[in-house]
């Protein structure tokens, strides 16, 4: 069975409907029968199958997807179709990820993770929104955007009052490790390059990187990331281990906070690898 792989994105599972490659789309009738393969949180196996349509509008794909609730944008999905039943399967990561607060039981595309998030309401959210949809994603998940296109793409308005604004946001995502700023450059099509390519006009971006740790097994004691990724009511943080841009390193003051965190237990013991910086306890949201 010859099969295909892409990732989920949120208008997928929202509206029930699954893409289709053309040479797929064009072989098959108005109504499909659908095997579903999926282990439920990455540990129950199970297999659903039902009729969806076969729909072009304007590109081929599934339509009355069952998609189970466990699954998030980014998830990776294996399609293939056999004795005229389209298959459908995801594959369960070796062990469950949090990539910014969200559990991954399945393997998943982390730029599209990156591109769909959900970024609230707030003056801090429309800047992450800027960053993440906007910047440029490289193949790990993490992004760049120049600091300058900033108020054009924000909405938080113009005049001192939309600066004072921008500058407060951004000082918040700085301060808590959301992001980090970088230099690079842009060539001739525009594109940014981070870290910044020699011969091309320099600038700064805000460099983002997602935090990925890993997470609970569904029953296990600990917190469980649930939802968008998006905002969350106010809390305090505690601190973590971020990676840095590529070529930074960490300051003499974010070791000595790493060294004292370790000392009152704050977090486990182990050396501050290079390449990583520590960010203290803070309180986030609100």
């Amino acid at each position: 069975m010859r099969t295909r792989r892409f990732p989920l994105v949120r208008a997928d599972l929202d509206q029930a409907v699954c893409p289709l490659p053309d040479d797929l789309g064009e072989t098959l009738p108005e109504t499909v029968a659908v095997v579903l393969d999926h282990r439920a949180l990455g540990m129950t196996p199970g297999r659903e199958t039902f009729e969806a349509g076969v729909v072009q509008d304007p590109g081929w794909r599934l339509t009355g997807i069952a998609w189970p609730a466990d699954l998030r944008a980014g998830v990776l999905v294996t399609i293939g179709v056999k004795d005229r039943q389209v298959h459908l399967r995801t594959v369960t990561l070796d062990d469950p990820m949090r990539v910014d607060g969200v559990d991954y039981f399945h393997e998943y595309d982390p730029r599209v993770i990156t591109r769909e998030f959900d970024p609230g309401v707030s003056n801090r959210g429309q800047v992450l929104n800027a960053v993440r949809r906007l910047g440029r994603v490289f193949e790990d998940g993490s992004a760049v955007f120049a600091e300058t296109d900033l108020p054009a793409h924000c909405g938080l308005g113009r005049g001192k009052k939309g600066q004072f604004l921008l500058r407060n946001a951004v000082d918040q995502l700085l301060r808590e490790g959301y992001v980090t700023r970088v230099t690079g450059s842009t060539g001739p099509d525009g594109e940014l390059n981070y870290p910044a390519v020699d011969g091309e006009q320099t600038l700064d971006l805000l460099f983002y990187a997602p935090l990925v740790e890993p997470a609970s097994l569904p029953g296990e004691s600990g917190e469980h990331g649930d939802g968008t990724g998006g905002e969350h009511r106010a809390h305090w943080v505690s601190g973590f281990v971020r990676r840095l841009p590529a070529g930074a390193h960490a300051s003499k003051k974010q070791l000595n906070l790493h060294q004292q965190a370790m000392e009152t237990e704050e977090i486990d013991g182990f050396t501050l690898e290079p390449g990583y910086t520590f960010v203290k306890k803070h309180h986030r949201g609100g």
